[in-house]
């Protein structure tokens, strides 16, 4: 059976901006604030204006959703702390989300015309260090359904598989990727194949309310100490040798 509508809390700070939500049975209150550095410092204050702004105290909330990644490390380790306190201290359970899946969700609701019965998205965002994070998600009965997991790309790996003179079927494309990477992904763009290339989709606080919304229905929620952030990349950073490489290519002098 179905559970009852609820009171969530929804947050995601993968990205280098933080977006909360908070999701009631009668309305979506949302919040975007920059994140990065700030987003330990700002996030508390956020969550606490939208209760404020709805009414509400904590002892309302029945859980806590949070995006799990992919995304920035200093991002998902804050998310998920965040959550498991509030969480622990609340006595309710968490809602696990994906962050790729809510930039997903997120060019759907923007563009839901783009976004038919079965039609596969894409979701590319910016890993940095010239990789990107990559999930391929279908729209099927009114729920996502992974097609392909998050995984890492090299950034040129879409104009590989997808370029002028490679087989391939209409595209959806969505995430910071189309805008972060424009450059390595001007030969896929080029093709005219794109029925949805969205580079202003994010993990937007509707999206994290929509999403949260349809796990708390199913009762896909675990308990906080079993909340984890999802890393797909095992490195975070390039060493001094490995930034001069790329500064000065093999064969190139300076």
């Amino acid at each position: 059976m179905p559970a009852s509508p609820a009171v969530l809390i929804a947050l995601d700070t993968a990205t280098d901006l933080i977006h909360a939500a908070l999701a009631t049975p009668d309305a979506t209150l949302v919040r975007q604030l920059p994140g990065g550095a700030q987003a330990s410092r700002d996030l508390l204050p956020a969550l606490q204006s939208l209760l404020a702004e709805g009414g509400l105290t904590w002892q309302d909330v029945d859980a806590i959703a949070f995006g799990a990644g992919p995304g920035a490390f200093t991002g998902l380790r804050t998310a998920c702390s965040v959550t498991q306190g509030l969480a622990l201290g609340l006595g309710c359970p968490v809602i696990s989300l994906d962050t790729l899946r809510a930039v997903a969700e997120d060019a759907r609701l923007r563009q839901p015309d783009a976004v038919p019965e079965g039609a596969i998205v894409w979701v590319l965002q910016d890993a940095r260090m010239d990789e990107l994070y990559v999930a391929a998600l279908a729209w099927r009965d009114g729920e996502w359904q992974t097609v392909e997991p998050p995984r890492l790309w090299p950034v040129a790996e879409p104009a590989r598989r997808w370029g002028e003179g490679a087989v391939a079927d209409d595209l959806r494309l969505a995430g910071n990727a189309l805008s972060a990477c424009a450059e390595a992904l001007a030969p896929v763009l080029a093709t005219g194949r794109c029925r949805l290339a969205d580079a202003e989709a994010r993990p937007s606080g509707q999206a994290l309310a929509s999403l949260s919304r349809r796990a708390w229905a199913r009762g896909d929620t675990v308990d906080a100490a079993l909340a984890l952030p999802t890393y797909v990349r095992d490195k975070v950073a390039q060493t001094t040798a490995e930034r001069a490489a790329a500064r000065h290519p093999a064969g190139q002098g300076g």
